[in-house]
């Protein structure tokens, strides 16, 4: 675990950013335990784990997530995080970096031994190691401290939108939404991918990157066509397109035969990626 650093948060900023829907009189925020657990989702509302030490983020967090349709979890370090997950497992987790007993990257590590469940890390502004490291260890995406509660539900909703297991193939992809790349399967309907018939276990952002190139396999696409289509929103620093190049290291490490010569996903240069060009790749239906 890393050690603590001192950031000062501007409480003022998240409450005023939270209440631009509200119309009336508010009462104050309530002051909410640091833990809450619920044995299923009432209704089938998807489970949001909230994960910081700032008991006025998990407040204010808990209460916009809320407002907005989802069920929400909090917890107040990284312990008490896994103990959370594993009694009720949540759709995505939104999960600070700098916390006690047990800090972001080892509550990342530890969730994906278990779990391909979305991770959000919030990292502070300066730190794009702390950024990089997270995306490394399995996190899907990243929110810069401080930040507007928009953006962070703006990145849930599209993560959450892109790992649905219900999502079907896109448009370049085949009807039976089963191509077949020498020893690699891809199965754009059931959002799997397998190597001599042994799945490769992939989370929902790493394969819908996949999903995205192979949809148009020989086809540069440059890293801020990638973050749009994927992430969802247009990079506004060079350093956010490192989400791309971490998750294509991600994907090459899972999917190459050797990472480091790549045959399968390849770099377009002065470009970005491409996927190799796919002939006669489409597996016939039951293969």
């Amino acid at each position: 675990s890393l050690p603590k650093r001192s950031m000062k948060i501007d409480v003022n900023y998240y409450i005023n950013a939270a209440k631009p829907q509200l119309s009336g009189p508010t009462a104050p925020l309530p002051v909410l335990p640091s833990m809450a657990v619920t044995a299923a989702p009432p209704n089938g509302k998807e489970i949001i784990l909230v994960v910081d030490d700032e008991a006025s983020i998990r407040r204010i967090l808990e209460t916009r997530l809320t407002m907005i349709g989802y069920q929400v979890v909090t917890a107040a370090d990284g312990e008490e995080a896994l103990e959370a997950f594993r009694r009720q497992p949540a759709d995505l987790v939104v999960l600070d970096v700098m916390m006690p007993k047990l800090d972001g990257y080892g509550v990342c590590q530890e969730l994906r031994k278990e779990s391909d469940v979305p991770i959000v890390m919030l990292t502070a502004l300066g730190d794009v190691a702390d950024r990089i490291t997270g995306l490394e260890l399995g996190a899907d995406d990243y929110v810069v401290k401080p930040f507007s509660p928009k953006e962070l539900e703006a990145r849930i909703r599209c993560v959450l939108r892109r790992v649905d297991k219900d999502n079907l193939g896109g448009p370049g992809l085949p009807n039976s939404g089963v191509i077949q790349v020498g020893q690699l399967k891809v199965d754009t309907n059931k959002r799997q991918v397998f190597r001599n018939d042994e799945r490769i276990r992939l989370t929902g952002m790493e394969f819908s990157l996949l999903e995205l190139l192979v949809s148009r396999s020989g086809e540069p696409f440059s890293r801020g066509e990638i973050l749009k289509d994927v992430w969802g929103y247009t990079p506004e620093r060079h350093v956010d397109t490192r989400v791309v190049d971490v998750h294509i290291s991600r994907l090459r490490s899972k999917l190459e035969d050797d990472p480091a010569n790549p045959e399968l996903i390849l770099t377009a240069r002065g470009t970005g990626y491409l996927f190799q060009r796919i002939v006669d790749a489409v597996a016939s239906e039951g293969t």
